[in-house]
């Protein structure tokens, strides 16, 4: 990445890091993938009941190969027959990845979903939220967190599953009501009521959409 940027990406994360403090979360700032792969396991214990949502950049960065190829217990949605019975076990898992569609500056994660089981994690549930999130996801504000989450991840995403909503077709949220939505439910996270449960690793990358 461009020392210019990496730059500006590092002075970033320290405003992000201590805005993830004040709301009783934790965060860590990763010069590159392999950084940030280093700092995940470290939060993982092995023995870990670990399972996810559909985050892209946690496997980019290597960590779901890393999971399934060490000593956790990996909750994979994908090999399961039932589902909603992975879904289910999520919520008594002890560590569950995910990433976010959107952050502020000051903190604040912004995620958009369809089925709700990976908001509804993040919201209550497993002991330990590990996200990993690219620093071209932090935005200036909520407005602009809200907008990004919206208006880039939701089209990319709905066109990555072969959804047809509108926004496969204009690229943009046009606050449909089609069956195909995946915007049905928006989770804002500002704050963690239980110290040490979330955390939040930036990463000096493109990651995600």
């Amino acid at each position: 990445m461009n020392e210019n940027i990496t730059k500006r990406n590092g002075l970033l994360s320290q405003t992000v890091i201590k805005g993830l403090q004040s709301r009783n979360m934790t965060g860590y700032y990763a010069e590159n993938r392999e950084e940030a792969l280093k700092i995940a396991l470290s939060l993982i214990p092995e023995g870990s009941s670990v399972t996810m949502g559909g985050a892209m950049s946690a496997h980019e960065i290597g960590l779901v190969e890393a999971i399934r190829n060490g000593k956790y217990n990996f909750i994979d949605r994908d090999a399961y027959a039932d589902k909603r019975a992975a879904m289910l076990a999520a919520y008594d898992a002890d560590v569950f990845l995910s990433s976010a569609n959107a952050m502020t500056q000051d903190g604040i994660l912004v995620n958009i979903d369809g089925n709700a089981n990976r908001v509804s994690a993040i919201a209550q549930g497993p002991k330990k939220v590990v996200f990993i999130v690219g620093m071209n996801k932090v935005c200036d504000d909520l407005d602009g967190a809200m907008k990004r989450a919206r208006n880039v991840a939701a089209p990319i995403n709905a066109q990555r599953f072969g959804l047809t909503t509108p926004c496969t077709k204009t690229g943009a949220c046009m606050d449909c009501k089609s069956p195909d939505t995946i915007c049905c439910q928006f989770l804002i996270t500002r704050y963690s009521r239980h110290a040490g449960r979330i955390h939040v690793i930036l990463v000096n990358d493109n990651l995600g959409f």
